[in-house]
């Protein structure tokens, strides 16, 4: 039988999940139920609608070896940025994000049966958790690339993901999965069943899965063996961290200087200073004092991981009854629990402290050794420079009673470890049925999220340094170090946070009255959602004595009513060029307890040409309102990547929350057609623009911008920009600074979406070829300064935006097999560290095809096995210029290489 076109106008599915298209639309010309897709709340009896959806089948994700719903979403065309998975070893938390259009895990909203799923993850979360949603469980996956917050409300900018889960299953299912790369490390086993039975009034389903994820660390790859840096020579493994181990001292200077502008004095009258010597590395301890160099740099790549591990649990129910005839009662379950894990190098510490003739005595003596100073020898307490504008240098000797600006790496107590249990639980209790011709709904949903996070091998610094004071520690003696006595001031952090949600909603649909092109239909409902979250630091934290500054803790929510209405109007049916018009619209309107009220809107138009030609579109606009973390964070600081003469790399950088902060505002379009020529049998396609507009857009300055506008910089030490990032650097050269959350923001992005796909029998074979793209015209941010075109760019902490991407699937079939090859293309794209430079070592990454294979066989009735190998030819991750770790990016390339997975379904 020929596709309908009814499956095809709201499928723009990707090739790799191209079997669940032909199924959705076969089921749907066939089936005179009513559903829902996602994006309307609407139930009709066909799968036509405005918007692009892609439908993922579970026969998808098993092709894949799939037992997270992340490895298989992140790897659609329409991803990108940063999404957290297990190669993301700093500060990932163990989570798993999506990410639609780039543009931020938070502006994807993510549902379980068309309701909100909780908010999870460790701490004061602001996303879903991906590790929450059950793979066995899972009947299909709807993702709807356009915004719609209409219809759903808050953070449904970018799109939605509807996780469907089976309701309908008799009999059990039972699955053994085992997978391990080609290196022998990363091991993932899983095991699941789902039992099902129906009886008179209803059904129930029930399922568990277990996973057990191994590591993989930097050190047992190539690529990742050492923090790389660029020479005069190539690439060098000189990258690693001047916290080194036997400890790093530098010199303070304290001699005057002039800043950009010439000034030798700041706004209140205080001598500028640079707050280092000049030209010198200082001094290493590893192996007796001696000069630092290069050779002296710590190679953090062994202690650290490349692939992360992890357990978890999940368990769900799902049950339906039928009270009467025209009413049932539902009900929802699900639970995970979460152990997961990340180890990265010793912590780095850093201090100050006072040179005294007592820490000779049993360590090493800094008498003798020397370092370049700058001189003031006309006494005006600027540092003198010559005719050049260098600044004049000479030897000069540490002596007692020195201050001294220390740094040290932590290998003497061994590398920090981070681990995370987190428990997830949700559910859903309601009734449905109906009134007449009318449809109707009620329901309570509750989501918890409690999470528990620990990092190691931590040193109480507050202590530390007291002991120095008091004589009874000197850091001067290597052996002080380690051993039992130190030991005391290692400790184990341990922070505490979650989140909660309950939601009580009502709605009602169906038919409003007759039109000569068919029946208007109508959807309303109302909504009242309560949403808390919490953050609670380790004691020593929240004091700042754990070396890094003082973290406060996060406590807040908000309430919110809403009520929305959507209609779906036919205009026009059987006229020529025209047979089906259908014109849809929703209304939302909100009402915060944090900022107040306002609304949305939606308005879409369909028109069906024909059996072979449609089009559609959408208009609407969309809203994001700030989360609990991002209204209550306490302040907390962060370590990123800036540059600076003479200064440290990473900058310490305070966040936080900002209680004043209101929704961010959007209006997003969305324009396609769909073609299924009846004189090309088996072929379809789709082609769909987007174009998205964020104004008001939650975000952070720019942390170089603040860097370069405020740092010594007198002429603008006035602005609000550098009063409020007060920016200052240390002697020890580390920039430290204030960069709080702020409505400043602007982001638009813009493309297109290409679907190919062509089904055939040959050779006695069925056979189905696809060809998903996305082309990524722009993706523009504004927040200070000039505005930024990411598209086509690569970064050092958000990810990439390849200007293309592209998934090339074909599946083959026989009486009792299938097989399947895929081609995932990544374009190359350019370093962002490089935009502004002359000269670059490799200012852009290569194009980047991954090759997979997969197959499954029938044994029996009851048993059949599957087995596959991604990523066939062990394509490694590109190194680029100001790449994010591993020395590429883990956000955007695969870092395993090849991966063998195989399993073994039983089912009765």
């Amino acid at each position: 039988m020929k596709k309908s076109i009814l499956g095809l106008a709201v499928v723009s599915a990707i090739p790799m999940f191209s079997s669940m298209q032909v199924l959705a639309a076969e089921d749907s010309a066939e089936s005179i139920e009513k559903i829902q897709v996602t994006g309307s709340r609407i139930s009709r009896s066909d799968m036509e609608g405005a918007s692009p959806v892609t439908l993922i089948g579970a026969d998808d994700i098993k092709a894949m070896g799939a037992t997270s719903i992340d490895s298989v979403l992140q790897k659609m065309t329409a991803t990108g940025g940063a999404m957290t998975n297990p190669g993301v070893n700093n500060d990932s938390g163990g989570n798993a994000r999506i990410d639609l259009r780039g543009l931020g895990s938070q502006r994807t909203l993510v549902l379980v049966n068309g309701r909100r799923m909780i908010n999870s993850g460790t701490g004061a979360a602001s996303s879903v958790d991906l590790n929450t949603i059950p793979v066995s469980m899972i009947k299909s996956v709807e993702v709807l690339k356009d915004g719609a917050s209409a219809v759903y409300g808050t953070d449904a900018v970018a799109g939605v993901v509807n996780i469907i889960l089976k309701d309908d299953f008799e009999g059990l299912d039972m699955n053994v999965n085992a997978a391990i790369t080609g290196e022998g490390d990363a091991p993932e086993n899983s095991i699941d069943f789902t039992v099902g039975t129906s009886f008179d009034k209803g059904n129930i389903v029930l399922g568990m899965q277990y996973t057990d994820r191994g590591n993989a660390k930097q050190s047992d790859r190539d690529f990742s063996s050492c923090p790389i840096a660029e020479g005069a020579n190539g690439l060098n493994c000189n990258g690693g961290s001047t916290y080194s181990e036997g400890g790093h001292i530098w010199q303070d200077g304290v001699i005057g200087d002039v800043n950009s502008e010439g000034n030798a004095f700041d706004d209140d009258g205080n001598p500028i200073t640079s707050g280092l010597a000049i030209n010198d590395s200082g001094l290493s301890g590893q192996g007796g004092l001696h000069p630092f160099t290069d050779a002296d740099r710590y190679n953090f790549a062994p202690a650290s991981y490349l692939y992360t591990p992890m357990e978890r649990l999940n368990l769900t129910g799902v049950a339906t009854y039928e009270l009467t005839d025209d009413t049932s009662l539902f009900t929802e379950f699900t639970y995970t629990k979460r152990w997961s894990e990340q180890q990265m190098a010793a912590q780095p510490v850093w201090f100050g402290f006072n040179y005294n003739a007592d820490m000779d005595e049993d360590g090493d003596s800094l008498l003798g050794q020397s370092y370049n100073s700058k001189v003031d020898r006309d006494g005006d307490g600027i540092a003198d420079r010559d005719a050049d504008g260098n600044y004049i240098t000479e030897s000069a000797n540490y002596a007692y009673d020195d201050d001294i600006f220390y740094g040290r790496r932590m290998s003497d107590t061994g590398p920090r470890y981070y681990e995370q249990t987190v428990d997830t639980v949700r559910a859903v209790v309601g009734a449905e049925g109906f009134v007449g011709d009318y449809s109707w709904d009620v329901s309570a949903n509750f989501g918890r999220n409690d999470s528990v996070d620990k990092t190691g091998n931590l040193h109480n610094m507050g202590a530390i340094q007291d002991q120095i004071i008091e004589g009874t520690f000197n850091p001067l003696d290597q052996a002080a170090w380690s051993g039992e006595e130190f030991s005391k001031n290692v400790y184990t952090e341990v922070n505490n946070g979650g989140s909660q949600l309950f939601i009580l909603a009502a709605s009602v649909s169906g038919e409003m009255f007759e039109l000569p092109a068919g029946y208007t239909a109508f959807a309303a409902g109302i909504e009242r959602r309560q949403e808390k979250a919490w953050y609670t630091p380790d004691s020593l934290t929240a004091q700042g004595l754990a070396n890094d500054p003082m973290v406060e803790p996060t406590a807040g929510g908000f309430d919110v009513n809403e009520a929305y209405v959507e209609f779906a109007i036919p205009l026009l049916a059987d006229a020529p060029f025209a047979q089906n018009v259908e014109l849809s619209a929703a209304l939302r309107a909100f009402d915060y307890s944090t900022f107040g009220s306002d609304e949305t809107w939606k308005l879409g138009l369909t028109w069906k040409a024909n059996d072979e030609l449609m089009f559609r579109s959408v208009v609407s606009t969309a809203f994001r309102a700030p989360t609990v973390s991002e209204l209550y964070s306490g302040n907390s600081p962060s370590f990123e990547n800036v540059t600076y003469p003479g200064a440290q790399d990473q900058a310490e950088v305070t966040v936080g929350g900002n209680d004043q902060l209101t929704p961010e505002e959007a209006d997003t379009l969305t324009a396609g057609i769909v073609y299924e020529p009846e004189w090309f049998d088996g072929f379809s396609m789709t082609v769909d623009y987007y174009d998205i507009e964020i104004e008001n857009a939650i975000v952070t300055v720019d942390n170089q911008y603040i860097v370069d506008e405020c740092l010594n910089n007198a002429a603008n030490a006035g602005t609000a920009l550098c009063q409020s990032s007060n920016v200052t650097i240390d002697g020890t050269g580390r920039i430290i600074f204030n960069n709080q959350l702020q409505n400043i923001g602007v982001e638009k992005t813009s493309g297109y979406d290409l679907n190919l796909e062509y089904s055939f029998d040959a050779v006695g074979l069925n056979w189905k070829a696809g060809l998903d793209t996305t082309y990524l015209d722009e993706y523009v941010k504004q927040v200070t300064g000039d505005p930024v075109d990411y598209a086509g760019i690569i970064t050092s902490g958000s990810g990439g935006y390849a200007e293309i991407k592209s998934n090339f699937t074909l599946n083959v079939a026989g009486d009792n097999w299938d097989a399947q090859y895929q081609a995932r293309y990544i374009a190359g794209m350019d370093s962002f560290a490089c935009l502004n430079k002359d000269t670059c070592y490799a200012p852009t990454t290569p194009s980047v095809v991954y090759h997979d294979l997969s197959g499954s066989y029938t044994v029996n009735e009851t048993v059949s096995v599957s087995a596959g190998v991604n990523n066939l030819f062990d394509k490694q991750p590109p190194y680029y210029t100001g790449n994010n770790d591993s020395n590429t990016d883990p956000y955007t390339y695969d870092v395993l290489g090849r991966r063998f997975f195989a399993g073994v379904n039983v089912k009765f």
